[in-house]
């Protein structure tokens, strides 16, 4: 018997109310969860406060995600999702949205592989990984004295 595939694995409780949400940019804020081992991805908590927009971009990797509170509204197909709705994006889609309403959007999100921003003609304007989550993540923690907390770190 192979030890490693036997070795007991432990639940890794992270209370996500004990969290302060992380900047992102005005209106665009997260709370990491867990960040794979092998940088293939991350899961957080996005939040949206009210008129905020998600920029065109697409995966690399299919992307899950739970609304928890609030709406969204996805541009390419005019669709609100409401709180207890998932969505299931596959590798390669292209998509954008918005937070719907007058109340903050919170979405459970879980990334596999990577984010990349693109403009009006398609081209990448910017790459977002596992690794810079991560890197954001702890450089705020280092300058505002917080312990780092997610259940897994690269």
């Amino acid at each position: 018997m192979n030890k490693k595939t036997n070795a007991r694995r432990e639940t890794k409780p992270l209370d996500t109310t004990e969290l302060d949400w992380v900047p992102i940019v005005p209106g665009l804020s997260f709370k990491p969860i867990t960040y794979f081992p092998d940088n293939s991805g991350w899961q957080l908590l996005l939040r949206l406060e009210p008129g905020t927009v998600v920029p065109p971009h697409r995966h690399t990797g299919e992307v899950h995600a739970f609304n928890v509170q609030g709406s969204r509204y996805l541009i390419n197909t005019k669709e609100v999702i409401g709180p207890g709705t998932y969505v299931y994006e596959p590798p390669g889609n292209c998509d954008t949205w918005r937070q719907h309403g007058d109340e903050a959007c919170v979405v459970h999100i879980e990334v596999n592989g990577s984010i990349e921003y693109i403009d009006e003609k398609g081209n990448v304007t910017r790459v977002s990984d596992a690794r810079e989550s991560q890197t954001m993540y702890l450089e705020w923690c280092e300058k505002h004295g917080q312990p780092a907390r997610v259940a897994t770190y690269l």
